[in-house]
């Protein structure tokens, strides 16, 4: 994750740049900025995992010595609402259907090094409802540089089968509501037609997603569990 922030710093000292610079030759953007509002699609990929916060419990426990969080890769498909408030600023919605995969490994007390981990897979179908500002420098030769922020609800509809699975075995269960805050950049390049507008991301949740189970001994070693994840978005707008 500390790529991404010196990405997005790197990105801003462009978009100081590229504010102060000429906007002549744009033609393209020329055309869209009459528009107070638009729509496109976006096509993401995304790598999600979970930051693990460690319960009091797990010095004491007898069954399992590591337990961490690794990502998994997933895909994102949405729709885009864009609109104007002013020559630098929008307000966008994002509805997306995103499928994303999140792994927790843990190490068993007795088990040697060169042991497989015991692997708790998250295979999540989330419903995202994304509230984004952006702020965009201005033009130059028919681009802009953006920066993004926002909040982000979720839920996961593929939760029930889940559900359905602890009561057989020892799997554990995650909220299937989550609230998160995101944070990127990027680029928008405008073409005769449309706008396409490649756009790196950062979100975290702001809620423990953990349902916790004193009978589990995967639960009782956690106390927090928080989503996290970076995706790399491809917007076609206008």
């Amino acid at each position: 994750m500390n790529k991404l922030f010196s990405v997005i710093i790197v990105l801003l000292l462009l978009v100081q740049h590229a504010t102060a610079q000429s906007a002549r030759e744009n033609y393209n953007y020329m055309d869209f900025n009459q528009k107070p509002y638009y729509f496109g699609i976006t096509l993401a990929y995304n790598q999600s995992d979970f930051l693990v916060k460690r319960s009091s419990n797990f010095i004491l426990n007898d069954t399992f010595r590591m337990v961490q969080s690794r990502n998994g890769p997933g895909f994102n498909l949405g729709v885009v609402s864009n609109l104007k408030i002013g020559e630098y600023f929008d307000v966008r919605f994002l509805p997306t259907l995103s499928f994303a995969e999140r792994n927790l490994y843990y190490r068993k007390v007795r088990d040697k090094d060169d042991r497989p981990l015991l692997r708790e897979t998250f295979s999540s179908v989330l419903v995202e409802m994304p509230f984004q500002l952006r702020y965009k420098s201005a033009p130059y030769h028919d681009k802009r540089l953006f920066m993004v922020a926002g909040v982000k609800y979720a839920y996961d509809v593929a939760t029930n089968a889940r559900t359905v699975q602890s009561r057989r075995g020892e799997i554990i269960r995650v909220s299937p509501t989550d609230f998160s805050f995101e944070i990127g950049a990027g680029i928008q390049i405008y073409f005769p037609f449309f706008i396409f507008s490649p756009e790196i991301k950062f979100s975290r949740g702001l809620t423990n997603q953990l349902i916790y189970n004193a009978a589990l001994p995967k639960s009782t070693v956690l106390d927090q569990v928080i989503s996290q994840g970076l995706t790399l978005s491809f917007h076609f707008e206008g």
